[in-house]
Formats: structure tokens, C-alpha cells, sequence
């Protein structure tokens, strides 16, 4: 297949009759971090401690692989165990063995029949999250024996307050058409919502509270886990080894993160965002934290450098759409792009001319690496996915020099484009190893419902975060707009509408990691938690990539700044 024949991506838009406007200018805050990063370039830390620190995370991991591997008495010890293993951010280090479990665990309790506690709340509702999350169908069924006669979930586990929880998590890995997960959403949200009417721990309170807020299955992976370590650290019960390994490899990682970030931000000194693209956003360390949810693995340092030098031209790109060029040479500076020859650049804007050089000067870079590594293929897909993205931003101009308000059929196949997550998607592949085939880079293009999904969640959650700013400053019409004026609906009503398609765009990618999958699942976990980022990005339906100083520089604390204490 090839990425020119994608139905949204035809030729440019016709040249709106329109006057030249006036160039507009960003409103953007400046840089909060600027060069803080770059003195952790050189770690100063002596190779004997650093080998200390290594030779105490690989005996806390020999002991926790007895823990996973070792006999227990009841398959819900060892359901409990995993469960903490993954939300300490350690699980990666353990997952064959944590694969091994888990289908002994499957098979043991839907083939033969050998479940233990099949009355008991947390338990079943812990095996069907942490089965969905592997991928195996467990059917929503398995809560039937926790409702009454008339069908309504029995009042008796209103009291249950862990049960309560654990169900609630897992109706967030529901797929279309399960009503009872709905009901059940609504009625474990009811009434965790009232915990202080009834007896809980203070540390279970916290994590009520927190899932409230963010349900793990949507939550950043590198932020939860650092939250549900200190979480985890208040219960009287914790596990001292679990808990030591999970603080010391987290610290171990940020030290990982900010030797990245530091080699970034001499790149970034080099682009001279402020001084090149004055109009734009310059968010370096949101956008690396951003990259570090879609992969925190130690072993993916340069992926992520990858996925977030093009996530910067892609925001300051967003910005020359938006802010900065006019039609002319809107039209012109895309044409540019697409023939990735430096002589395209010739008759631009110098802005424009310097990201043209600049955008050029990263492609080959990509080449570089993906030839070095024995995958010279993987750039035509980069660089394909780039044009769709810049074709796509051309056809949004056209509709904001025309004053146009698209119907939401008009809007969506560019908008889900605009947004980015395809660009992000390929992008994220290409630091990637021999799992990632040519058929992945295809599959993306042929849009499977995991993958539509993922960019409905960044589409709309986008648009209802940042549709008044944008609105104010000058923008093409949102998804809120857009339904608004077709629907004749209010702003709270088009709201409410949007966010039911966030909740089945999400079901579409939880259908999408059911077994079995045309993709393995360390490439659609890409898919999923992109999601998960852009959720902890734009929750509360604000926007905190443009309002960085708020959530966003709690984000950039907790992952890259503060260690944890030991």
C-alpha cells in the first residue's frame, strides 16, 4: 500500500479567494525549565556508586523473580502481587514470568475450573483487569454472581470498599455492547464518591480518591508509578523488598531521563526556538515527558530522542499553520516539504526557511540511525507520514482563511489527521527494534479501531481542553464549534457529546488488545499509551501543554526533578 493513495490525504485544498492577512503572533508563555537540564549531561556521580546502586537493583530483582515464580497458596496472593509489581513500574524487568503466571492462572481458572475466593470482589474484579490488560477475553459475565435477583448489583458490597475499587478499575478496560461494566462504572463511581460514610484506611481513602481522578488504565505509566509508590510506602503492609526495588529503579531511571534530557536541550540551545520561532510554543521537557508515557523503558533512550526532537517540529509546525504563516506562503512552505530538497526552500519566509533546513537536517539524522541499524525503510515511512501531517494542517488554513465552520464529517477525517498521533505513531517505531515490521508502519495507514481510537481520544480531548483559548487567539473551528453549529447544541451540550466518543474510542482500543492481534502488543502499547499521555495532558479539560506552569510542571517535578527519597 502506499501512504498517497490514504483517502484524506488528495491533493492540496483549492486556493481560497481571501486577502492577505496580517502576521499574527503567539501569546504563549516562554520556557519554564530553559537549560536546567544541561547540567546532568555529565553525570557526576562516581562509577563505583553507580555500580553500587546497579548491584542492589539486580538482588532486589533476584528476589522479587522468587516472589513471582514461587508457590503461593492461592492464586489471588499471586493476582496481588503482579497487580503491585506493575504499578511499582518494575514489571518490566519480570515479564516473562509474569506471562507465565498469568496462563497458569487463566488456564487454572476458566478451563479447569479452580478459581479461589469466586465470591470475593477485589479478587474477581483484579483477574479480569489483569487478564483484559494481557489481551485474554475474559468475559464481563464473571460480576453476575455480585448482583441480586432483579439484576441490580447487590447492596451488600457497597461496604466492600477494596471490591468497590478494584471493580471500578476494572470497568475501564470494557469493550462496546458490555452494559453491565456501564451500570457498573456508575455504580461503583456512586458510591466510592461517599467513602467517608463508610470504614476505610487512610491509604485506601488516597487511592480511592486518586482513582476517582485517574483510573490507572488511563493514567501516564511513569507518573502512576511514582504516585502508587508512595502510596504503596503508607500502607502499613507493604513489602519493604517490592518497595525498595520499585524506588531504587525509579531513581535509577530518572537519572536515565535527565542525562536524555540534557543531551536534548543542547540540541534544542542549537534550534534557538525562542529566537527562530518567537510565535511558538517552547516546551522541550513537557514534550520529553510526554514521550517518556508512550515508553519508559531504559533500552528505548533513543527512540525517545527521536519521538521528541519531531514532537518540537511538529508543535512549532502546528504553530506556522496556526499562527504564524499566511495562505501564500502556507501553500508554498507545504509544497516545500514535500519534496524534501533543500532548494524547495527558496521564495519561503526565512522562519520558514530555517525549520525547512532545520526539518531536513533531523531527516537525515533519521536516516542515519534507521541505516545503521539495517532498517533504511523505516525514513520513507517518517517521512510520509510528515507530509499527510503538513497536507492535512494546509486544508485547516484553508478553512480558517475562509471563515468556514466544517459539519463534524468534514472535520474529523482532517482533524484526526491534524492532531498528530499518526506522525507520532511511525515516529515511535523508528527507534524501535526488529518487533517493529513494515506491516506495522502499513497497519497504521489501514486504521484499525485501536488506532482510530487513540487519535479520537487526542482529537477531541484536545479540542475540548483548548477550544476557548484558541477561539480567542484566532483558530479553525474545534470539534466544540463544529458540533455546536451543526446540532444548533450549547457549549455544555457539545462537551457532553464529545466526551461520550472519548469513552468509546477507548473501547475501541481495549477490543483492540484482545488476542488474538495482527500487531504484538509492545507496538500497541505505543497506541495505548499515547493515549494515556494525552489524557494526563488535557484532563480536566484543560490544556497543559499551553499551560505549562500548572500540572505539566508537577509532571516534569515528579519524573525528572525530585527523587524519590530511600
Amino acid at each position: 500500500m502506499s501512504l498517497q493513495n490514504s483517502a484524506v490525504l488528495s491533493s492540496s485544498p483549492a486556493q481560497p479567494k481571501i486577502p492577505v492577512a496580517e502576521r499574527p503572533s503567539g501569546i504563549f508563555h516562554t520556557t519554564i525549565w530553559g537549560d536546567y537540564f544541561l547540567k546532568y549531561v555529565s553525570d557526576s556521580n562516581p562509577m563505583s556508586s553507580h555500580g553500587l546502586a546497579e548491584e542492589r537493583i539486580e538482588r532486589l530483582k533476584g528476589e522479587v523473580r522468587k516472589m513471582l515464580t514461587g508457590a503461593l497458596d492461592k492464586p489471588s496472593q499471586k493476582l496481588n502481587l503482579i497487580d503491585q509489581v506493575q504499578r511499582m513500574g518494575i514489571a518490566y524487568h519480570f515479564e516473562l514470568e509474569i506471562d507465565d503466571q498469568l496462563e497458569q492462572i487463566h488456564r487454572n481458572y476458566f478451563e479447569l475450573h479452580h478459581g479461589d475466593n469466586e465470591d470475593d470482589l477485589h479478587t474477581v474484579a483484579l483477574l479480569f483487569r489483569l487478564f483484559r490488560q494481557q489481551g485474554y477475553n475474559v468475559p464481563c459475565e464473571i460480576f453476575n454472581r455480585f448482583k441480586d435477583s432483579e439484576g441490580n448489583f447487590s447492596k451488600s458490597i457497597i461496604a466492600d470498599v477494596q471490591g468497590l475499587l478494584s471493580l471500578y478499575e476494572a470497568c475501564h478496560l470494557s469493550y462496546h455492547g458490555e452494559d453491565m461494566l456501564d451500570e457498573a462504572l456508575a455504580f461503583t463511581r456512586t458510591h466510592l464518591e461517599s467513602i467517608d460514610k463508610i470504614k476505610a484506611s487512610p491509604s485506601l481513602e488516597k487511592l480511592v480518591s486518586h482513582a476517582l481522578h485517574q483510573p490507572i488504565h488511563k493514567g501516564l505509566p511513569r507518573l502512576e508509578t511514582r504516585r502508587y509508590i508512595e502510596f504503596y510506602q503508607e500502607d502499613p503492609s507493604h513489602n519493604e523488598v517490592l518497595l525498595s526495588l520499585a524506588k531504587h529503579d525509579f531513581n535509577s531511571l530518572q537519572k536515565q531521563y535527565r542525562k536524555e534530557l540534557g543531551n536534548l536541550t543542547r540540541w534544542w540551545i542549537d534550534l534557538d526556538i525562542e529566537g527562530e520561532f518567537p510565535f511558538a510554543r517552547d516546551r522541550l521537557a513537557e514534550l520529553y515527558v510526554w514521550m517518556v508515557g508512550v515508553y519508559f523503558e531504559p533500552e528505548y533512550e533513543i527512540a525517545r530522542a527521536i519521538v521528541t526532537k519531531m514532537l518540537v517540529f511538529l508543535s512549532i509546525l502546528d504553530d506556522i499553520y496556526d499562527v504564524y504563516g499566511k495562505w501564500e506562503e502556507l501553500e508554498l512552505f507545504t509544497e516545500a516539504i514535500q519534496r524534501w530538497d533543500d532548494d524547495a526552500k527558496e521564495g519561503l519566509p526565512k522562519r520558514m526557511q530555517v525549520f525547512h533546513k532545520a526539518l531536513l537536517d533531523f531527516s537525515d539524522e533519521i536516516g542515519h540511525e534507521v541505516t545503521r541499524r539495517g532498517k533504511s525503510y523505516r525514513l520513507f515511512y517518517f517521512k510520509e507520514a510528515m507530509n499527510i501531517q503538513v497536507r492535512t494542517y494546509l486544508a485547516e488554513a484553508k478553512w480558517f482563511h475562509q471563515s468556514h465552520v466544517p459539519t463534524m464529517e468534514e472535520y474529523l477525517p482532517i482533524a484526526l489527521n491534524t492532531i498528530g498521533c499518526d506522525l507520532t505513531y511511525v515516529t515511535s517505531f523508528l527507534g524501535m527494534g526488529d518487533v517493529v515490521t513494515k506491516d506495522a508502519f502499513e497497519w497504521v495507514y489501514r486504521y484499525p479501531n485501536i488506532v482510530n481510537g487513540g487519535r479520537a481520544v487526542g482529537r477531541i480531548m484536545n479540542d475540548v481542553a483548548g477550544h476557548k483559548f484558541e477561539q480567542e487567539r484566532g483558530h479553525v473551528a474545534s470539534s466544540v464549534e463544529c458540533f455546536m453549529k451543526q446540532h444548533g447544541a450549547t457549549e455544555e451540550e457539545a462537551n457532553e457529546e464529545l466526551c461520550k466518543l472519548v469513552v468509546d474510542a477507548w473501547k475501541d482500543m481495549n477490543e483492540g488488545l484482545r488476542h488474538p492481534t495482527v500487531i504484538p502488543m509492545a507496538v500497541l502499547m505505543r497506541v495505548i499509551n499515547l493515549a494515556r499521555a494525552t489524557h494526563a495532558v488535557y484532563e480536566d479539560k484543560t490544556d497543559h501543554y499551553v499551560n505549562a506552569g500548572t500540572n505539566f510542571k508537577e509532571f516534569v517535578t515528579c519524573l525528572l526533578v525530585n527523587p524519590l527519597p530511600m
